[in-house]
């Protein structure tokens, strides 16, 4: 039980590896506020979590909106009265298009979620963490950090580059008041992701690669599982690495070095 007594608030947490996080994070002891937009998927992690007797509140708010972040907060103090691990882990893909394609508020909306959505997460946060540290985790990807070539995708990888360097930022800022902060950049893992995803006319975009083995060398090509990453998010979240902050970590199966 490396996180008995500890306080984490994890979202895009209703499915995939926000849900796979929240699990781990509980089954090690932490008490979890579970967010997402998702009201139905949000209670049955909920459920999931009282059932193998675990401690878990729903949240249901958007990381985008400056008032439903500061209430999720408070909802967190006042039903623990602490907070020691973010999960900044919920966003979108938007639309993935050729740039002549892709409309402004196509990538206002990637954006708003992605970058905003995490800034707030950490920028409400962090009141409540100075107390007595902690650990702040964000997910980002390999696109926009190690891979640029998947085409269409200048939003989501602006975004995703963009979570790195406000994630070593903030490592910096907080390490005084003993806050650690750390960014993952998964490659392709089992997730919902793809729902929220709008692909249009990029083989106009394209640039030509096979990969006849798959793209992912350590698995032949078969994805990665959100679980493989909630182990990551754990120890990060952990004490294991108590000296690890303002650090990326990639975890892929070697994908974006085949694929960058």
């Amino acid at each position: 039980m490396q996180l008995t007594d500890r306080v984490a608030l994890v979202t895009g947490a209703g499915s995939g590896i926000g849900k796979a996080a929240a699990l781990l994070l509980a089954d090690a002891g932490a008490r979890i506020g579970v967010l997402s937009r998702d009201e139905d998927e949000v209670n049955q992690v909920v459920r999931e979590i009282e059932q193998a007797g675990g401690e878990a509140i729903p949240i249901i708010a958007d990381i985008s909106i400056v008032e439903d972040m500061q209430r999720s907060y408070r909802q967190i103090q006042d039903q623990w009265g602490r907070l020691d691990i973010v999960f900044a882990n919920a966003g979108i893909n938007g639309k993935w298009a050729p740039i002549d394609e892709l409309e402004p508020e196509d990538w206002d909306q990637v954006f708003n979620v992605n970058m905003r959505g995490t800034f707030l997460t950490i920028k409400y946060a962090v009141p409540y963490m100075k107390q007595r540290g902690g650990s702040i985790i964000i997910t980002s990807s390999i696109n926009g950090t190690r891979v640029f070539s998947n085409a269409g995708a200048s939003a989501y990888a602006t975004t995703k580059a963009g979570q790195v360097a406000f994630g070593k930022m903030m490592a910096l800022e907080l390490a005084k008041h003993r806050i650690r902060v750390n960014v993952i950049c998964p490659g392709a893992i089992e997730s919902q992701i793809d729902e929220n995803t709008e692909r249009v006319n990029l083989d106009e975009a394209r640039e030509p690669a096979e990969y006849p083995e798959g793209a992912i060398p350590l698995t032949d090509g078969q994805p990665g599982r959100a679980e493989q990453v909630a182990d990551l998010v754990l120890f990060l979240a952990s004490d294991r690495s108590s000296h690890i902050t303002g650090t990326e970590m990639w975890i892929d199966g070697a994908q974006s070095l085949l694929l960058g």
